[in-house]
């Protein structure tokens, strides 16, 4: 029996927010792992680079004057500040490989989100992730034992900030597993890549059935 065709189809900016300790970071590692058709955006930041960290690969960092370059130039999708240090997401080549049906990973808060809206709206698909609770959150903060309980509380304080923007989002999620958690962002993923409108080369294919 002949395979399933492969269509023609624009990429998408698939984008994990959650605040500090709901599982972003974990989900987003789990889906680069599990599937090899998405890539991580790497964003630029103007913090130190911290041991073990790559350039390039980690983040691009980027002294002040060389951020404030890339605003002058329109060079971002979207860049915030964040605990004294700025963030963003260069457009580099993401564009011309979204149209190559290229998908990428982001890893960005609700203003970066609002930005990414505003620059590429057709592109993006957004996913928050949400705690159990503000019990459950305070712990797994409290549980990595590198912060001081001053830097947790402003942690759990923008937390609160963070998931008040969660109907922003097209699709909110609740980690309170996340195995579970997991699969309902994949299942998320899978069916944006058949949106209709996404799938570009479904004109062609429907003319040729229907000679």
């Amino acid at each position: 029996m002949a395979g399933s065709p492969s269509l023609k189809r624009r990429g998408l900016m698939f984008v994990l927010s959650s605040p500090s300790g709901a599982g972003k970071t974990t989900i987003s590692h789990m889906l680069l792992e599990a599937d090899p058709d998405i890539r991580l955006s790497v964003s630029a930041t103007t913090r130190p680079m911290r041991p073990g960290e790559t350039d390039g690969v980690d983040y691009h960092f980027l002294s002040d004057a060389e951020f404030d370059r890339m605003i002058e130039e329109d060079g971002f999708y979207e860049w915030a500040q964040v605990f004294g240090h700025r963030y963003g997401t260069p457009k580099g080549q993401i564009r011309a490989a979204l149209k190559e049906g290229k998908d990428f990973l982001f890893d960005i808060d609700w203003q970066g989100t609002q930005q990414l809206y505003q620059k590429d709206r057709q592109d993006v698909v957004s996913v928050f992730i949400l705690p159990p609770s503000l019990e459950e959150l305070h712990r797994r903060l409290s549980g990595r034992a590198t912060d001081s309980a001053e830097v947790i509380e402003s942690r759990m304080a923008r937390a609160r900030d963070e998931i008040s923007h969660w109907a922003e989002y097209e699709y909110v999620v609740i980690n309170d597993d996340k195995d579970t958690c997991f699969t309902k962002v994949r299942e998320i993923l899978d069916a944006e890549r058949m949106e209709r409108t996404r799938q570009t080369g479904l004109i062609d294919f429907v003319r040729d059935l229907t000679r």
